[in-house]
């Protein structure tokens, strides 16, 4: 019978937790997964990245401590199901120093006035 080894690889979200532990690069990931979410509206893939964020910087009672916002509800709202309020996604970004901006989908049509014609 043949045994199996053990593997030697690290997890993925290993990988990813110690390099989002840098503040910089926690912060570059977010910006770029929102620029993704930009793109393709991807909810889970920008509620992954901010909850590997969260844990890599302290992990979810950190942050809840900076938000003001529960370790369970953090939890919930960060989950692969998770629908994070506004207000709680506004508070985790500002915690990892970062806000959230609004701008158009397309830039607006131009109107010509009926006197310049």
């Amino acid at each position: 019978m043949k045994t199996l080894k053990k593997s030697s690889t690290i997890p993925h979200d290993e990988v990813w937790l110690k390099y989002l532990r840098d503040l910089k690069r926690a912060n570059y990931a977010i910006k770029l997964a929102l620029k993704e979410f930009d793109q393709d509206n991807d909810v889970d893939m920008l509620l992954n990245v901010l909850r590997l964020v969260a844990q890599a910087q302290g992990g979810l009672a950190s942050l809840a401590r900076k938000t003001d916002v529960s370790r369970q509800a953090l939890h919930e709202a960060l989950s692969p199901q998770g629908n994070p309020r506004l207000r709680t996604f506004q508070n985790v970004l500002g915690s990892l120093g970062l806000r959230m901006t609004v701008k158009p989908v397309r830039a607006p049509v131009k109107r010509v006035s009926r006197s310049a014609a």
